[in-house]
């Protein structure tokens, strides 16, 4: 209880009345806003898709549609309670910007009515990641939400540092960025 208490001083008041599936999608909003802004200037032609920065790199034309697909994680959590990563899911690979977004934007609609639906109930319920078969954790879905939001800014910080590496802008996420004309 004493964590709760000491995380209601920082909200306000309407937020103190969200349950949890509230708070998470302002959350999850915000970062959908940025990560489209992102992925809008990702090139999916030639010269880009199979670009890596180093041999263990993920390919951009990859990574750009693991950023695109991960909201939609969001669901599998909560609409079952485990996934076998290696047997339930099979990667898109988007071919053109066009598609990536609508990838995401599809992605994004899907992880945000999973969670707008979800109970506190339902957010408490333990779930499993597993890999081939094998656990790779268990946790309330909550924390797994959290988790898969985190991982998604994660890989689109990569993402950025491919796009800077090729020359392509890089909008602001949290403020202007360097190509805004931020001197920081």
């Amino acid at each position: 209880m004493t964590a709760k208490v000491s995380y209601l001083r920082f909200m306000t008041a309407s937020q103190a009345r969200m349950n949890t599936s509230q708070i998470v999608t302002i959350d999850f909003d915000d970062e959908m806003v940025q990560t489209r802004k992102l992925l809008e200037r990702v090139p999916l032609d030639e010269a880009h898709r199979d670009y890596k920065p180093h041999a263990k790199s993920m390919a951009l034309g990859r990574l750009a549609s693991h950023v695109a697909e991960l909201p939609s994680w969001l669901k599998f959590a909560l609409e079952a309670e485990e996934l076998n990563v290696a047997a339930d899911f099979k990667p898109t690979i988007a071919s053109s910007t066009s598609e990536l977004l609508e990838i995401f934007d599809k992605s994004a609609a899907e992880g945000r009515a999973a969670v707008a639906a979800a109970t506190d109930e339902d957010m408490m319920k333990t779930w499993t990641f597993k890999y081939k078969g094998e656990p790779v954790f268990s946790n309330v879905r909550t924390k797994v939400i959290r988790s898969f939001i985190n991982h998604l800014v994660h890989h689109r910080a990569q993402l950025g540092i491919y796009l800077r590496m090729n020359e392509i802008p890089i909008p602001g996420m949290y403020g202007p960025s360097a190509d805004d004309g931020w001197v920081g």
